[in-house]
């Protein structure tokens, strides 16, 4: 008996440890042959003041740390268009790709945010 407990709480543990997350991942060259199209919309889910000291060019800037940011999302960002979200250096832009795409949107996610986009030598904006 304590085998076959052992057994399925195994089981769960790798379902759960394996359950696919809903929404994709691209790295530099992926995200910039993306966002070449005019009707992805570009999200950065930094804060003001890390978007101020420079952006990828077309960024709409939401904020994931603020509490009300799926709502703003909701209210700023169209539900038929893909959505290609980055932050610093990835953490926080997944976070938010699965917070957006458990409400419908379909995202895909910078692997190293900023910090791998610049890296590649690739353009920011400041404004």
């Amino acid at each position: 008996m304590k085998e076959l407990l052992t057994c399925l709480l195994a089981t769960l543990g790798l379902t759960t440890a394996c359950a696919k997350q809903n929404f994709e991942n691209a790295d530099v060259q992926e995200f910039a042959e993306l966002i070449a199209d005019t009707n992805v919309v570009v999200l950065d889910v930094r804060s003001a003041a890390e978007f101020a000291e420079g952006h990828i060019q077309r960024a709409i800037l939401i904020d994931q740390g603020q509490s009300d940011f799926v709502e703003k999302a909701k209210a700023t960002l169209p539900t038929d268009k893909k959505i290609a979200v980055y932050c610093r250096s990835g953490r926080r832009s997944a976070n938010a790709a699965g917070r957006l795409a458990d409400v419908g949107y379909k995202c895909v996610n910078l692997k190293g945010g900023i910090i791998a986009w610049q890296g590649a030598n690739m353009p920011v904006i400041k404004e």
